[in-house]
């Protein structure tokens, strides 16, 4: 939950259109009422991240309970550039800061991944995409990043769709820079593949060189800690293939 420029903007589960009544649950009756002090007429942005964003007033006010009834459009649904960011799990505060961070530069889905040398293999995916929604909230997004359950790199690779370029962060630094790269690729469906702390092992960075439609990379001169690395590579994409540029579309 965030106030945007003065704006409370608030994720929502239900179904949203004119006329619509959302009833809070008791966070979002807490952070509404205890924390912002809102009452009754007050209005919020509302938003479910498949019907934009509404415009909504408070019609009830109760402790831990309360209803929002739409009285407004506002902004359109919009759609993320068509890129995934795949990662291997760092430590707690870490892999939240990447999570918050990919959805905030616009990645559709969040991909946790378990390489040879991940060192942290305790995630809880319902944490990690309530920092996807606050997110999406905090930077006036109307879709939320989705967060997939963590798989193996191999078993993500066996079944892989080759029409989803993937570009390989390669820490080995025998690749070409990435904006370079991405300045010559196609448009299209991507991902993006940062490795763990103790880098890729031999044989996956094998692998992932033999497919033809991975990219390797390099994000410069500099060894980028993992949660670096993560805004680097999608700052990068999104400059040169993503949303950024005035024409741009994933």
């Amino acid at each position: 939950m965030a106030e945007v420029e003065g704006k409370i903007r608030l994720f929502v589960e239900a179904p949203l259109g004119p006329d619509a009544t959302v009833a809070l649950d008791p966070a979002q009756a807490h952070y509404l009422f205890a924390v912002m002090r809102l009452g009754q007429g007050d209005r919020v942005a509302i938003f479910n991240g498949r019907d934009g964003e509404w415009l909504a007033e408070v019609a009830s006010v109760g402790k831990r309970i309360g209803t929002l009834a739409v009285v407004a459009a506002g902004q359109p649904q919009r759609v993320p550039p068509d890129v995934w960011l795949i990662f291997a799990p760092i430590k707690k505060a870490r892999t939240d800061f990447i999570v918050e961070k990919a959805a905030e530069l616009g990645a559709a889905r969040i991909q946790p991944v378990f390489t040879r040398f991940t060192n942290s293999e305790r995630l809880r995916p319902e944490r990690l995409r309530a920092h996807a929604i606050e997110a999406a909230e905090q930077c006036g997004e109307t879709y939320v990043a989705d967060v997939a359950e963590p798989v193996k790199l191999a078993a993500l690779l066996d079944g892989w769709d080759p029409a989803r370029r993937l570009m390989f962060c390669d820490e080995g630094r025998t690749a070409r820079p990435a904006a370079e790269a991405l300045a010559d690729a196609p448009r299209g469906p991507w991902a993006i593949l940062i490795g763990p702390e103790g880098g890729f092992a031999p044989e996956e960075v094998a692998r992932l060189r033999a497919m033809p439609w991975v990219l390797p990379v390099t994000l410069g001169p500099r060894v980028l800690r993992a949660d670096t690395a993560v805004c680097a590579a999608l700052t990068i994409w999104q400059a040169t293939l993503g949303d950024w540029p005035a024409e741009g579309g994933g």
